[in-house]
């Protein structure tokens, strides 16, 4: 995790260096879940971009398992055919046997579910089901299939800067409270957070030169990361 603190007092003190202007709080919370939903979905671009480089150069394997190792803090399940709350991507679904054997379960679309059930071959078993997507759920053939466990990515947990207000002062820290949150990534991604705030919050000051030195050092770090 990474103290949501941390980059709240490190943001603060970089804006206003220069005298920019003063990020209050509730813009921090704002720009401080949209940083990290950025960063979050960065990994599975990345890892795609990383994927399709051919042959196996040790740089872009290094950083695939850096990324996966990133990824794994989100990594859940549920026993369920409903969609948790908080999943951003599956990941797999499985079946639990009777016998206790773990069978994988194939994914497959909509439209072919005819096509599986009147084919000899292909006809889903009960070591050997299927699944399709839904909207809010998966549904799993054959419908004797009942012990489902979906592996599924989840989506981090919005961040929360806490605060109380004294009297007619500045908002002031208010640790611990209800309600306070760090961010779920990885500790590594702290500098990368306190860029990509500055990057928004020059946006809302309606400093350029803030934003582009933010987006500058953002471009920066992702290419040294893809070095």
């Amino acid at each position: 995790m990474v103290s949501i603190d941390t980059v709240y007092q490190r943001v603060l003190a970089l804006a206003n260096k220069e005298q920019r202007g003063y990020i209050t709080p509730q813009e921090f919370n704002l720009f401080a879940n949209q940083a990290q939903m950025d960063i979050f979905e960065q990994y599975f671009y990345d890892i795609n971009q990383f994927g399709r480089v051919p042959g196996n150069d040790t740089s872009y394997s290094d950083m695939l398992n850096y990324l996966e190792e990133k990824i794994s803090l989100f990594k859940s399940s549920a026993n369920s055919t409903i969609y948790p709350e908080d999943m951003y991507k599956i990941g797999s679904v499985q079946h639990n046997t009777i016998s206790g054997k773990v069978v994988i379960c194939e994914q497959i679309n909509t439209k072919d579910v005819s096509m599986y059930n009147n084919s000899s071959l292909l006809k889903p078993t009960y070591d050997r089901p299927v699944y399709t997507l839904n909207s809010s759920n998966i549904t799993v053939y054959p419908n004797s299939v009942t012990d489902i466990t979906i592996n599924y990515i989840k989506r981090p947990e919005d961040v929360n800067w806490t605060y109380i207000i004294v009297g007619e002062k500045p908002l002031v820290h208010n640790l611990p409270s209800v309600g306070y949150r760090d961010f779920e990534l990885h500790p590594s991604e702290e500098t990368k957070l306190v860029v990509k705030i500055l990057s928004l919050a020059g946006i809302t000051l309606k400093d350029p030169l803030l934003y582009q030195a933010a987006g500058a050092e953002d471009n920066k770090n992702i290419q040294q990361e893809k070095q």
